[in-house]
């Protein structure tokens, strides 16, 4: 029974993993996004897919759902990740930040009952962002080019196996019974896309090229997360660079990604991308 709880979850991960991967033939000349070609096509697939059905799902729960509501929502899903949050931190030797993540989740699972209250920010406990790419990155494994799953949304190589590591160990994707699972999975989906809602206006009247934005504000804030916030300069050569005022509205991550692996949480960064990323978020 214990094999069955994740039945169909994972290996369809990898299948969707494998043929994006094996299926990019166009080159760009963009030496970050070899596959451009392809990645564009699944990216104009996503937004299709969100804008037939989840984002009108999420505007429904906006318009209904009080925002005490949807904080605690946005609060107890928050609460679960902090444990794989302090893993990671731990194993990117950081002690300190992993004992923190501990104790947050102590204090708001009790005083903040179940975590539907953040008690522990309150208290001066700040939240921290970390998933398993970004302990690869801190290890030194190289970001690797450029991928939009489909579905999944925008990813490194790197960031693509951490992603597969974040949700084999996720407690929502993997929570039995099923029923109870995909109803958590479904709620925190459209929770973390309600939250977003706002930022959709200024990035489709300030981009150009929405695709080239996202992967570049993506990218930009892939590299500050890993470094906490204090990346090393480099040169770089985007095809397309966004506006820092813009960046400040950008929701990066795939709205498909959060219903299993949940939404970034307010990191120890500050960057145009981060800190908008973290307004839009919260």
């Amino acid at each position: 029974m214990k094999n069955q709880k994740t039945t169909g979850l994972r290996p369809a991960l990898v299948a969707v993993v494998a043929a994006s991967l094996l299926a990019g033939c166009a080159t760009s000349g963009n030496p970050k996004d070899p596959i451009e070609g392809f990645n564009r096509a699944m990216f104009s697939f996503n937004e299709t897919v969100d804008k037939a059905v989840i984002k009108p799902v999420a505007q429904g729960y906006d318009a209904i759902t009080p925002r005490p509501v949807q904080t605690g929502v946005s609060n107890f899903f928050a609460n679960i990740a902090d444990l794989w949050i302090g893993f990671n931190n731990l194993v990117q030797g950081k002690p300190g930040e992993a004992l923190s993540d501990v104790s947050r989740v102590l204090i708001n699972t009790t005083i903040g009952i179940v975590g539907l209250f953040d008690v522990a920010s309150e208290m001066g406990l700040e939240k921290h962002d970390e998933d398993f790419g970004q302990t690869l990155g801190r290890w030194g494994v190289g970001d690797g080019a450029y991928v939009v799953l489909p579905i999944f949304g925008p990813r490194t190589l790197r960031d693509t196996g951490g992603f597969l590591v974040d949700i084999t160990v996720d407690p929502v994707a993997n929570h039995e019974p099923v029923d109870v699972r995909n109803v958590a999975l479904g709620l925190r989906a459209i929770d973390t896309r309600a939250s977003l809602l706002p930022a959709e206006s200024a990035i489709d009247a300030a981009a150009l090229d929405k695709y080239a934005y996202v992967r570049d504000a993506y990218l930009q804030r892939r590299r500050s997360l890993i470094h906490d916030g204090n990346p090393p300069r480099e040169v770089e050569d985007m095809s397309y660079a966004p506006n820092e005022n813009l960046l400040t509205m950008v929701p990066i991550e795939s709205t498909w990604t959060f219903m299993l692996v949940g939404a970034p949480a307010t990191g120890n960064v500050d960057t145009p991308v981060v800190a908008a990323l973290n307004t839009a978020q919260h």
